[in-house]
Protein backbone atom coordinates (compact mmCIF):
# COMPACT_ATOMS: atom_id res chain seq x y z
CA UNK A 1 0.00 0.00 0.00
CA UNK A 2 1.41 3.01 -0.58
CA UNK A 3 0.14 6.69 -0.44
CA UNK A 4 -0.83 9.26 -3.37
CA UNK A 5 0.03 13.02 -3.52
CA UNK A 6 -2.84 14.96 -2.14
CA UNK A 7 -1.75 17.51 -3.86
CA UNK A 8 -2.68 16.52 -7.30
CA UNK A 9 -5.95 16.81 -8.93
CA UNK A 10 -8.35 13.34 -7.57
CA UNK A 11 -8.19 11.54 -11.01
CA UNK A 12 -4.61 11.62 -11.01
CA UNK A 13 -4.47 10.57 -7.86
CA UNK A 14 -3.48 6.13 -7.15
CA UNK A 15 -6.18 4.39 -5.12
CA UNK A 16 -5.24 3.13 -1.92
CA UNK A 17 -7.52 0.68 -2.11
CA UNK A 18 -8.76 -0.21 -5.34
CA UNK A 19 -12.07 -2.22 -5.72
CA UNK A 20 -14.71 -3.06 -8.70
CA UNK A 21 -17.53 -0.86 -6.45
CA UNK A 22 -15.58 2.41 -5.55
CA UNK A 23 -12.41 3.83 -4.95
CA UNK A 24 -11.14 5.85 -1.80
CA UNK A 25 -8.77 8.27 -2.14
CA UNK A 26 -7.23 10.13 0.59
CA UNK A 27 -8.49 13.85 1.33
CA UNK A 28 -7.42 17.12 1.01
CA UNK A 29 -6.48 19.07 4.36
CA UNK A 30 -9.15 21.19 4.88
CA UNK A 31 -9.17 24.69 4.39
CA UNK A 32 -9.56 26.94 7.11
CA UNK A 33 -12.62 28.67 7.33
CA UNK A 34 -13.44 32.26 8.36
CA UNK A 35 -15.82 32.48 11.38
CA UNK A 36 -19.35 33.80 10.57
CA UNK A 37 -18.96 36.67 12.79
CA UNK A 38 -15.79 37.91 10.66
CA UNK A 39 -18.43 38.08 8.07
CA UNK A 40 -21.01 39.56 9.63
CA UNK A 41 -18.91 42.45 11.40
CA UNK A 42 -16.81 43.32 7.58
CA UNK A 43 -20.74 43.30 5.83
CA UNK A 44 -21.92 45.47 8.36
CA UNK A 45 -18.65 47.82 8.19
CA UNK A 46 -19.26 47.83 4.50
CA UNK A 47 -23.09 48.57 4.71
CA UNK A 48 -21.96 51.14 7.81
CA UNK A 49 -19.95 53.01 5.73
CA UNK A 50 -21.69 53.22 2.04
CA UNK A 51 -25.09 53.99 3.78
CA UNK A 52 -23.93 56.63 5.60
CA UNK A 53 -21.92 57.97 2.78
CA UNK A 54 -25.44 58.04 0.80
CA UNK A 55 -27.45 58.37 3.58
CA UNK A 56 -24.97 62.00 4.45
CA UNK A 57 -25.84 63.40 1.08
CA UNK A 58 -22.35 64.71 0.38
CA UNK A 59 -19.75 62.78 -1.36
CA UNK A 60 -18.51 59.60 -0.94
CA UNK A 61 -16.62 57.02 -2.61
CA UNK A 62 -16.92 53.22 -3.06
CA UNK A 63 -14.95 50.72 -4.35
CA UNK A 64 -16.12 47.89 -6.90
CA UNK A 65 -15.38 44.36 -5.32
CA UNK A 66 -14.74 42.27 -8.58
CA UNK A 67 -12.53 45.44 -10.47
CA UNK A 68 -11.50 47.53 -7.69
CA UNK A 69 -12.72 50.47 -9.86
CA UNK A 70 -13.82 53.75 -8.01
CA UNK A 71 -16.92 55.28 -8.12
CA UNK A 72 -17.62 59.33 -6.75
CA UNK A 73 -21.07 60.17 -6.59
CA UNK A 74 -22.16 63.45 -5.33
CA UNK A 75 -25.43 65.13 -3.99
CA UNK A 76 -27.51 67.80 -6.29
CA UNK A 77 -28.78 69.56 -3.34
CA UNK A 78 -28.87 72.93 -5.79
CA UNK A 79 -27.84 76.74 -4.83
CA UNK A 80 -31.16 78.50 -3.53
CA UNK A 81 -31.01 82.39 -5.16
CA UNK A 82 -32.06 85.17 -2.86
CA UNK A 83 -34.67 87.37 -4.04
CA UNK A 84 -33.77 90.41 -3.42
CA UNK A 85 -36.96 92.64 -2.03
CA UNK A 86 -37.74 95.74 -1.36
CA UNK A 87 -37.48 97.43 2.18
CA UNK A 88 -41.65 98.79 2.30
CA UNK A 89 -42.17 98.20 6.13
CA UNK A 90 -44.53 96.18 5.75
CA UNK A 91 -42.97 93.19 4.84
CA UNK A 92 -40.88 90.97 7.17
CA UNK A 93 -37.74 90.05 5.48
CA UNK A 94 -35.50 86.78 5.64
CA UNK A 95 -32.23 87.44 6.99
CA UNK A 96 -30.54 86.84 3.77
CA UNK A 97 -33.19 89.19 2.02
CA UNK A 98 -32.04 91.88 4.57
CA UNK A 99 -28.29 91.52 3.89
CA UNK A 100 -28.90 91.62 0.09
CA UNK A 101 -31.05 94.47 0.25
CA UNK A 102 -28.87 96.41 1.97
CA UNK A 103 -25.17 95.16 1.45
CA UNK A 104 -24.82 97.89 -1.78
CA UNK A 105 -25.24 100.76 1.10
CA UNK A 106 -22.94 100.21 3.99
CA UNK A 107 -19.18 101.00 3.99
CA UNK A 108 -16.29 100.61 5.83
CA UNK A 109 -14.92 103.96 7.52
CA UNK A 110 -10.82 104.49 7.06
CA UNK A 111 -8.27 107.08 7.27
CA UNK A 112 -4.78 107.94 8.29
CA UNK A 113 -4.91 107.60 12.06
CA UNK A 114 -1.73 107.11 14.35
CA UNK A 115 -3.75 105.80 17.38
CA UNK A 116 -7.26 104.52 16.52
CA UNK A 117 -10.37 104.41 19.10
CA UNK A 118 -9.08 101.31 20.91
CA UNK A 119 -5.72 102.52 21.54
CA UNK A 120 -3.63 100.52 18.59
CA UNK A 121 -1.01 102.17 16.89
CA UNK A 122 -2.74 101.76 13.41
CA UNK A 123 -1.87 103.50 9.65
CA UNK A 124 -5.07 103.77 7.44
CA UNK A 125 -6.91 101.08 9.42
CA UNK A 126 -10.30 100.69 8.72
CA UNK A 127 -11.48 103.15 11.91
CA UNK A 128 -15.04 101.62 11.74
CA UNK A 129 -18.60 101.42 9.71
CA UNK A 130 -20.95 103.54 8.10
CA UNK A 131 -24.03 103.89 5.99
CA UNK A 132 -25.66 105.83 2.60
CA UNK A 133 -28.14 107.99 3.70
CA UNK A 134 -29.00 109.84 1.07
CA UNK A 135 -27.43 109.73 -2.73
CA UNK A 136 -28.64 112.28 -5.60
CA UNK A 137 -26.72 112.20 -8.96
CA UNK A 138 -23.79 113.87 -7.78
CA UNK A 139 -23.26 113.69 -4.20
CA UNK A 140 -23.82 110.81 -1.24
CA UNK A 141 -24.09 111.38 2.39
CA UNK A 142 -22.78 108.76 4.71
CA UNK A 143 -23.66 108.47 8.63
CA UNK A 144 -21.27 106.80 11.03
CA UNK A 145 -19.95 107.60 14.78
CA UNK A 146 -18.26 110.77 15.90
CA UNK A 147 -15.69 108.75 17.48
CA UNK A 148 -14.69 106.84 14.20
CA UNK A 149 -13.52 110.06 12.40
CA UNK A 150 -12.59 112.04 15.99
CA UNK A 151 -8.77 113.00 14.99
CA UNK A 152 -8.84 111.29 11.17
CA UNK A 153 -7.68 112.67 8.71
CA UNK A 154 -8.14 111.70 4.48
CA UNK A 155 -11.18 109.99 5.45
CA UNK A 156 -11.97 107.22 2.86
CA UNK A 157 -14.98 104.73 2.64
CA UNK A 158 -14.93 101.65 0.73
CA UNK A 159 -17.81 99.56 -0.34
CA UNK A 160 -18.37 95.77 -0.76
CA UNK A 161 -17.69 95.89 -4.67
CA UNK A 162 -14.15 96.95 -3.93
CA UNK A 163 -14.67 100.48 -4.85
CA UNK A 164 -13.50 103.21 -2.51
CA UNK A 165 -13.72 107.01 -2.36
CA UNK A 166 -12.47 109.90 -0.54
CA UNK A 167 -14.86 111.55 1.66
CA UNK A 168 -14.76 114.77 3.39
CA UNK A 169 -16.63 115.53 7.10
CA UNK A 170 -19.83 118.00 6.50
CA UNK A 171 -20.37 117.84 10.30
CA UNK A 172 -20.39 116.05 13.73
CA UNK A 173 -21.84 115.73 17.34
CA UNK A 174 -20.04 114.27 19.63
CA UNK A 175 -22.34 114.35 22.20
CA UNK A 176 -24.59 112.42 19.92
CA UNK A 177 -21.63 110.44 18.20
CA UNK A 178 -22.80 111.03 14.94
CA UNK A 179 -21.27 112.12 11.89
CA UNK A 180 -21.90 112.91 8.40
CA UNK A 181 -19.64 112.10 5.49
CA UNK A 182 -20.10 112.99 1.54
CA UNK A 183 -18.75 111.60 -1.14
CA UNK A 184 -18.88 112.86 -4.68
CA UNK A 185 -20.30 109.89 -6.15
CA UNK A 186 -24.13 110.36 -6.92
CA UNK A 187 -26.78 107.38 -7.25
CA UNK A 188 -25.99 104.83 -5.07
CA UNK A 189 -27.80 102.50 -2.94
CA UNK A 190 -29.27 103.69 0.31
CA UNK A 191 -30.82 102.15 3.58
CA UNK A 192 -34.28 102.81 4.33
CA UNK A 193 -34.83 104.52 8.11
CA UNK A 194 -37.42 103.07 10.05
CA UNK A 195 -39.00 103.77 13.55
CA UNK A 196 -37.06 102.75 16.71
CA UNK A 197 -40.04 103.97 19.23
CA UNK A 198 -41.66 101.06 17.57
CA UNK A 199 -39.35 98.06 18.56
CA UNK A 200 -39.91 95.53 21.17
CA UNK A 201 -38.32 93.81 23.63
CA UNK A 202 -37.43 90.52 21.91
CA UNK A 203 -37.70 91.87 18.44
CA UNK A 204 -35.09 90.52 16.00
CA UNK A 205 -32.24 92.73 14.69
CA UNK A 206 -29.22 92.67 12.42
CA UNK A 207 -25.95 94.38 11.73
CA UNK A 208 -23.84 95.10 8.84
CA UNK A 209 -20.40 95.98 9.64
CA UNK A 210 -16.90 95.61 9.87
CA UNK A 211 -15.92 93.83 13.06
CA UNK A 212 -12.03 94.04 14.10
CA UNK A 213 -11.52 95.86 11.26
CA UNK A 214 -10.45 92.72 8.91
CA UNK A 215 -13.70 90.95 8.60
CA UNK A 216 -15.34 93.56 6.22
CA UNK A 217 -18.94 93.11 5.81
CA UNK A 218 -19.69 90.59 8.38
CA UNK A 219 -23.90 89.76 8.83
CA UNK A 220 -24.46 89.37 12.69
CA UNK A 221 -28.14 88.90 14.40
CA UNK A 222 -29.49 88.72 17.79
CA UNK A 223 -32.79 90.55 19.68
CA UNK A 224 -33.51 93.80 21.19
CA UNK A 225 -32.47 93.37 24.90
CA UNK A 226 -33.61 96.28 26.20
CA UNK A 227 -34.75 99.61 25.73
CA UNK A 228 -33.87 103.43 26.88
CA UNK A 229 -30.97 102.32 28.53
CA UNK A 230 -28.61 105.38 29.83
CA UNK A 231 -25.21 104.55 29.17
CA UNK A 232 -22.57 106.63 30.91
CA UNK A 233 -19.31 107.09 27.59
CA UNK A 234 -15.99 106.79 28.48
CA UNK A 235 -15.85 110.21 28.46
CA UNK A 236 -18.73 110.87 31.05
CA UNK A 237 -21.75 111.72 28.15
CA UNK A 238 -24.74 109.54 29.01
CA UNK A 239 -26.82 108.55 25.93
CA UNK A 240 -29.60 106.54 25.42
CA UNK A 241 -29.55 103.34 24.01
CA UNK A 242 -30.91 100.24 22.67
CA UNK A 243 -29.04 97.12 23.79
CA UNK A 244 -28.87 94.22 21.35
CA UNK A 245 -26.82 90.87 22.13
CA UNK A 246 -26.34 91.09 18.17
CA UNK A 247 -22.55 90.07 18.30
CA UNK A 248 -20.67 93.55 17.94
CA UNK A 249 -16.94 94.09 18.27
CA UNK A 250 -14.69 97.27 17.22
CA UNK A 251 -14.96 98.17 14.10
CA UNK A 252 -18.53 98.01 14.09
CA UNK A 253 -19.04 100.74 15.41
CA UNK A 254 -21.25 103.76 12.67
CA UNK A 255 -22.75 100.43 11.21
CA UNK A 256 -26.56 100.15 10.77
CA UNK A 257 -29.03 97.72 13.18
CA UNK A 258 -31.82 96.73 11.19
CA UNK A 259 -35.17 95.54 12.29
CA UNK A 260 -36.66 92.35 10.51
CA UNK A 261 -38.37 94.84 7.91
CA UNK A 262 -34.74 95.78 6.40
CA UNK A 263 -35.22 99.06 7.83
CA UNK A 264 -32.18 100.73 10.35
CA UNK A 265 -33.67 101.28 13.53
CA UNK A 266 -30.08 102.15 15.32
CA UNK A 267 -26.39 103.12 14.75
CA UNK A 268 -24.04 100.48 16.09
CA UNK A 269 -22.18 102.66 18.46
CA UNK A 270 -20.26 100.66 21.88
CA UNK A 271 -20.02 97.30 23.37
CA UNK A 272 -19.55 96.75 26.94
CA UNK A 273 -16.30 94.32 27.03
CA UNK A 274 -15.26 94.34 30.91
CA UNK A 275 -16.82 95.32 33.97
CA UNK A 276 -14.62 97.14 37.24
CA UNK A 277 -16.29 94.30 39.79
CA UNK A 278 -15.16 91.12 37.80
CA UNK A 279 -12.44 89.79 35.44
CA UNK A 280 -14.54 87.72 33.21
CA UNK A 281 -15.26 88.15 29.77
CA UNK A 282 -18.76 89.79 29.12
CA UNK A 283 -20.51 88.98 25.62
CA UNK A 284 -23.93 89.86 24.47
CA UNK A 285 -23.53 93.67 25.55
CA UNK A 286 -24.26 95.67 22.37
CA UNK A 287 -25.39 99.13 22.06
CA UNK A 288 -27.45 101.07 19.13
CA UNK A 289 -28.26 104.90 19.28
CA UNK A 290 -31.80 104.82 18.63
CA UNK A 291 -32.18 106.52 15.07
CA UNK A 292 -35.05 108.43 15.77
CA UNK A 293 -32.75 109.89 18.75
CA UNK A 294 -30.88 111.82 15.98
CA UNK A 295 -32.75 111.88 13.20
CA UNK A 296 -33.30 115.75 13.03
CA UNK A 297 -29.59 116.20 13.89
CA UNK A 298 -28.40 114.30 11.08
CA UNK A 299 -30.72 116.28 8.30
CA UNK A 300 -29.82 119.23 9.89
CA UNK A 301 -26.10 118.67 9.62
CA UNK A 302 -26.41 117.94 5.93
CA UNK A 303 -28.06 120.94 5.60
CA UNK A 304 -25.92 123.57 7.73
CA UNK A 305 -23.19 121.53 8.63
CA UNK A 306 -24.17 121.45 12.23
CA UNK A 307 -27.23 120.67 14.59
CA UNK A 308 -29.26 123.51 14.63
CA UNK A 309 -31.33 124.63 17.63
CA UNK A 310 -28.98 122.99 20.23
CA UNK A 311 -29.08 124.69 23.56
CA UNK A 312 -26.48 126.43 25.39
CA UNK A 313 -26.47 127.84 28.59
CA UNK A 314 -23.10 129.31 28.56
CA UNK A 315 -21.64 127.82 31.78
CA UNK A 316 -18.90 125.92 32.88
CA UNK A 317 -20.05 123.99 35.61
CA UNK A 318 -18.49 120.78 38.21
CA UNK A 319 -20.64 118.03 40.54
CA UNK A 320 -21.02 119.12 43.92
CA UNK A 321 -18.13 116.93 45.83
CA UNK A 322 -19.69 114.74 48.67
CA UNK A 323 -17.24 116.27 51.55
CA UNK A 324 -19.61 119.46 50.85
CA UNK A 325 -22.83 117.86 50.95
CA UNK A 326 -21.54 116.16 54.41
CA UNK A 327 -21.81 120.32 55.42
CA UNK A 328 -25.30 120.86 54.08
CA UNK A 329 -24.58 121.73 50.96
CA UNK A 330 -27.04 120.01 48.03
CA UNK A 331 -26.44 117.88 45.44
CA UNK A 332 -26.29 119.54 42.37
CA UNK A 333 -24.03 121.27 39.61
CA UNK A 334 -22.14 124.15 40.65
CA UNK A 335 -21.30 127.30 38.24
CA UNK A 336 -17.48 127.47 38.00
CA UNK A 337 -17.43 130.56 35.31
CA UNK A 338 -20.41 132.28 33.10
CA UNK A 339 -19.73 133.30 29.28
CA UNK A 340 -19.61 137.14 28.69
CA UNK A 341 -22.83 137.99 27.08
CA UNK A 342 -24.62 134.40 27.25
CA UNK A 343 -28.06 133.61 28.15
CA UNK A 344 -26.66 132.41 31.70
CA UNK A 345 -24.85 135.93 32.30
CA UNK A 346 -28.50 137.93 31.36
CA UNK A 347 -30.61 135.52 33.44
CA UNK A 348 -28.58 136.55 36.30
CA UNK A 349 -26.41 133.16 37.30
CA UNK A 350 -24.02 134.00 39.59
CA UNK A 351 -20.42 131.99 39.66
CA UNK A 352 -20.92 129.58 43.19
CA UNK A 353 -24.78 128.83 42.04
CA UNK A 354 -25.55 125.17 42.76
CA UNK A 355 -28.35 124.02 39.81
CA UNK A 356 -30.52 121.46 41.74
CA UNK A 357 -33.85 121.54 39.92
CA UNK A 358 -34.65 122.81 35.94
CA UNK A 359 -37.82 123.40 36.10
CA UNK A 360 -39.02 121.70 38.90
CA UNK A 361 -36.96 118.85 37.98
CA UNK A 362 -34.18 117.76 40.87
CA UNK A 363 -30.96 117.19 39.08
CA UNK A 364 -28.15 115.84 41.35
CA UNK A 365 -24.92 116.41 38.87
CA UNK A 366 -23.69 117.66 35.80
CA UNK A 367 -24.83 114.61 33.63
CA UNK A 368 -28.66 114.57 35.00
CA UNK A 369 -28.53 118.55 34.70
CA UNK A 370 -27.22 118.53 31.14
CA UNK A 371 -29.22 115.55 30.65
CA UNK A 372 -32.49 117.63 31.07
CA UNK A 373 -31.60 121.05 29.58
CA UNK A 374 -30.92 118.62 25.90
CA UNK A 375 -34.68 118.69 25.84
CA UNK A 376 -34.98 122.33 25.07
CA UNK A 377 -34.62 124.18 21.97
CA UNK A 378 -32.70 127.32 21.66
CA UNK A 379 -34.66 130.51 21.95
CA UNK A 380 -36.69 128.58 24.62
CA UNK A 381 -36.96 129.44 28.34
CA UNK A 382 -35.66 127.62 31.19
CA UNK A 383 -36.39 127.97 35.39
CA UNK A 384 -33.05 126.82 37.09
CA UNK A 385 -33.24 126.38 40.72
CA UNK A 386 -30.22 127.31 42.44
CA UNK A 387 -29.01 127.27 45.95
CA UNK A 388 -27.50 130.41 46.90
CA UNK A 389 -26.20 132.12 50.14
CA UNK A 390 -28.18 129.13 51.98
CA UNK A 391 -31.03 129.65 50.04
CA UNK A 392 -33.36 128.66 46.78
CA UNK A 393 -33.63 131.20 44.53
CA UNK A 394 -35.64 130.61 40.89
CA UNK A 395 -33.53 131.98 37.80
CA UNK A 396 -34.95 131.87 34.55
CA UNK A 397 -32.70 131.59 31.58
CA UNK A 398 -33.29 132.24 27.66
CA UNK A 399 -30.93 129.43 26.16
CA UNK A 400 -28.50 130.40 23.45
CA UNK A 401 -27.99 128.25 20.31
CA UNK A 402 -24.71 125.82 20.61
CA UNK A 403 -22.87 126.88 17.55
CA UNK A 404 -19.64 127.38 16.16
CA UNK A 405 -19.40 131.02 17.20
CA UNK A 406 -20.67 130.05 20.91
CA UNK A 407 -18.55 126.87 20.81
CA UNK A 408 -15.34 128.61 20.17
CA UNK A 409 -16.12 131.84 23.23
CA UNK A 410 -16.81 128.49 25.71
CA UNK A 411 -13.33 127.12 24.62
CA UNK A 412 -11.79 130.15 24.93
CA UNK A 413 -13.46 130.49 28.88
CA UNK A 414 -12.24 126.79 29.61
CA UNK A 415 -8.57 127.22 28.67
CA UNK A 416 -8.93 130.46 31.17
CA UNK A 417 -10.37 128.74 33.64
CA UNK A 418 -8.10 125.63 32.95
CA UNK A 419 -4.81 128.47 33.64
CA UNK A 420 -6.49 129.83 36.45
CA UNK A 421 -7.43 126.44 38.37
CA UNK A 422 -4.44 124.53 37.08
CA UNK A 423 -2.40 124.53 40.78
CA UNK A 424 -6.19 123.61 42.56
CA UNK A 425 -6.66 120.90 40.38
CA UNK A 426 -3.15 119.05 40.74
CA UNK A 427 -3.37 118.96 44.55
CA UNK A 428 -7.63 117.69 44.71
CA UNK A 429 -8.20 115.05 42.14
CA UNK A 430 -11.67 115.32 42.71
CA UNK A 431 -12.01 119.16 40.88
CA UNK A 432 -12.84 117.88 37.60
CA UNK A 433 -14.70 120.38 35.87
CA UNK A 434 -16.28 119.93 32.80
CA UNK A 435 -16.86 122.24 29.78
CA UNK A 436 -20.29 122.35 30.09
CA UNK A 437 -21.87 124.31 26.71
CA UNK A 438 -25.14 122.26 26.65
CA UNK A 439 -24.42 121.14 23.43
CA UNK A 440 -22.83 117.77 23.86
Amino acid sequence: MYYSDYNRPPEEREPIIESDQFHVYEAQPPKKKKGMAAKFVALGLCCAIVGGLVGGGGVWVASRLAGGSTTIYQSSSGTTAVTLANVDGQTVLTPEQIYAANLGAVVGVNGNVTTNVWGYTVKNAVSGSGFVISSNASTSYILTNYHVIDGVSDITVFFSDGKSYDATLVGGESDNDIAVLKIDVGNLPMVTLGDSDALNVGENVYAIGNPLGELTFTFTGGLVSAKDRSVTMSDGTVMNMLQTDTAINSGNSGGPLFNEYGQVIGIVSAKLSSSSSSEASVEGLGFAIPINDVRDMVTSIMEHGYVTGKPNVGILMNDVNEAAQRYGVPAGAEVLAILENSGAEKGGLQVGDIITAVDGESVANSDALKAAVQNYKAGEQVTFTVYRNGESVDVTVTLDEDNQTTQAAMDTLQQEYQEQQSQQQSQQGNNFYYNFPFGW
